[in-house]
Order: C-alpha cells, then sequence, then structure tokens
C-alpha cells in the first residue's frame, strides 16, 4: 500500500476474495491505519478497497458462469454422498434467496468469497450481481476502514474480533459439513439394509 497506493490496497482486496487465506480483517484496518497517517485519503481508500472486492467477486462469478449448471452437476455427481437432488435444493434455495445471500455473504468471512460462484453459475444477472457485490462490500470495507483509521497504531486490535468471528464461522461450517456427512451415511446404511430385507408377506 505504501507503494502503490489505493491500486495496492484494490490488488490485495481482491486477491483476498480469490484466496481467502489472505484476511480482510488485517488489509483493511492497516489500509485504515495508513490513510489516518495521511498517506492515503479515507475515502479513497474506501472506494479503492472496494472497487478490488467487486472485481475479485467478478473473477469467482466468471467461474461460475464457465461452470455452468451442466458442468456443475456432472461435478457434483462424482462426489462422494452428494446427490443430484441436493444440487436442485441448493439452486432452488439460490433462486429464492440469491439477492440477499450475495448482499450479507459479502460480509461473512469465507462465504464472501465462495458466494460469486453459485451466483455466477445460476446466471444472475451480472448488473444485479456487481450493484449488490458493490453495497455489501461496501459497508463490510468502511466498517473495517473505519476501525483502523479511529483505532490508529492500534489497527491490529480489530484483527483479534473479526478473527474470532471468522473462526466462529469457520468451526460453524465444519460442524455442518460434519452433520451432513453423518446424516447422509445414516440414510445410506439404511437404505440398503432395506434393500436386502425380505419384503413382509
Amino acid at each position: 500500500m505504501e507503494s502503490l497506493g489505493g491500486l495496492g490496497a484494490a490488488l490485495l482486496i481482491a486477491l483476498e476474495n480469490l484466496f481467502p487465506p489472505l484476511p480482510s480483517e488485517v488489509i483493511l484496518p492497516l489500509a485504515g491505519f495508513t490513510a489516518s497517517r495521511g498517506d492515503l485519503g479515507l475515502v479513497e481508500v474506501i472506494l479503492w478497497c472496494t472497487g478490488g472486492s467487486v472485481v475479485g467477486a467478478w473473477m469467482l462469478y466468471a467461474v461460475g458462469a464457465l461452470l455452468g449448471r451442466r458442468r456443475t452437476r456432472a461435478i457434483m455427481h462424482w462426489l462422494p454422498l452428494v446427490k443430484i437432488e441436493d444440487v436442485d435444493r441448493t439452486e432452488a434455495w439460490f433462486d429464492r434467496h440469491g439477492r440477499s445471500t450475495v448482499f450479507f455473504g459479502r460480509m461473512i468471512p469465507i462465504f464472501r468469497s465462495l458466494i460469486s460462484i453459485p451466483a455466477g453459475v445460476t446466471r444472475m444477472p451480472l448488473l444485479l450481481f456487481t450493484a449488490l457485490t458493490l453495497a455489501g462490500s461496501a459497508v463490510w470495507n468502511t466498517a473495517l476502514i473505519l476501525a483502523g483509521y479511529w483505532l490508529g497504531e492500534q489497527w491490529h486490535v480489530v484483527e483479534s474480533y473479526v478473527g474470532t468471528f471468522s473462526k466462529t464461522v469457520l468451526v460453524a461450517v465444519v460442524l455442518g459439513l460434519a452433520w451432513f456427512v453423518i446424516a447422509r451415511v445414516r440414510t445410506i446404511r439404511v437404505e440398503r439394509r432395506t434393500r436386502r430385507e425380505p419384503p413382509h408377506m
């Protein structure tokens, strides 16, 4: 950010969208701290970072659009424990709640990056996707940049709080996946047992 200014901040945030391990809870407060020192303008930083978020989201949207429904279903068909019915239910859910999911998903770690792919797969209108991504990213980016701006040299405090939130989301995702696997394995076992049992007279 010191060498490239706002463009550097935008590049970092765009990469954070593509590679979630890059933590926005570090990049954004640091950008706010940089603005507090006068190296960058506060509004300038917010605009650059939000622009970077949109560009990163566009790239993942393109990945989803290139995959499309047919290729996505083919990939899911080969995944263990996943049924085509699961894909159908997920697509139906996204068709109903896609707008709020894209908007609020921009403020949730992990989902912030991944949500762009199903939006591309279902071909959400690009203008609508861009508007929702822009609005959601602006809220998240502004909050963390302002926190870093106001905290000054204590900007790293933001990382501890947001990092805890990120870890909570990660744990919830892992628990959700574990529950899905356990429930699906039990269902498969019951179906196999039912097929082996002779019909009652």
